[in-house]
């Protein structure tokens, strides 16, 4: 697999996220991604919320937090605290591992209309690369596009929530794109493609673009909504 060696220092990016239907393209709300470097492993963290205006139909205030081995490239944790639509629900993840088998102890909260949390436990099975849906960001990362030919895919599981599911990551090519701010970067376009076993569609594709230099940053992420499209621009 084309992974770089090279490790990330201390870091805050900062992204704007708008919604698109149709005519109407307007910033719904904004998203910061922090990495430190902590010892013999990173910690990473994102911080969600809607704008005022958007409050008003869905309010959003998501939480994730990870930490990552340095050596080999392994998560240790993955939590999502998400406060959506006045409702709140609580993910975490634990990896443990033996040889290539990645274990993932997945335990999900959930409080009712009437106060009442609702608490699951379910054992997550993988092997080789395996993600959550924070850390995968930083794995593609990693990734040497430039010797990584036309057609070829990178391969990983993603642990989300209670599904295992398979990651299929495929660079289709270079694009110079616009950002929020009007500015112009080079771009890797990259295409997530998630399936469960049989090779059933489990979630959305996603599309990313990521720069062509040496960090790798995610310019853009594009996603599907049930109406529309959400958009997530890096503010330079």
């Amino acid at each position: 697999m084309p992974l770089q060696a090279k490790g990330f220092s201390d870091e805050t990016l900062h992204y704007v996220i708008s919604y698109k239907w149709g005519l109407i393209h307007k910033d719904a709300g904004e998203a910061t991604l922090v990495l430190k470097n902590s010892g013999n492993h990173y910690s990473i963290s994102l911080y969600g919320k809607t704008k005022p205006w958007a409050d008003n139909f869905y309010q959003v205030r998501d939480t994730l937090l990870g930490k990552i081995r340095k050596e080999g490239f392994k998560p240790l944790s993955y939590s999502k605290i998400a406060h959506e639509k006045g409702k709140y629900g609580r993910d975490d993840i634990t990896y443990s591992y033996s040889g290539k088998a990645v274990t993932g102890h997945a335990k999900r909260t959930r409080v009712g209309k009437d106060g009442k949390h609702n608490v699951t436990e379910k054992k997550l099975e993988g092997s080789g690369e395996v993600f959550d849906m924070l850390s995968v960001f930083y794995f593609l990362r990693k990734i040497d596009y430039s010797s990584l030919g036309s057609g070829k895919t990178v391969k990983a599981t993603v642990f989300s929530g209670s599904k295992v599911e398979s990651l299929s990551i495929r660079c289709v090519g270079k694009k110079v794109i616009k950002l929020r701010d009007k500015s112009k970067r080079e771009a890797y376009h990259i295409k997530f493609k998630f399936t469960t076993e049989g090779k059933k569609k489990s979630s959305d594709d996603i599309d990313t673009w990521i720069s062509t230099d040496a960090a790798h940053i995610p310019l853009l992420v594009v996603g599907s909504l049930p109406v529309g499209q959400v958009k997530c621009y890096y503010m330079t």
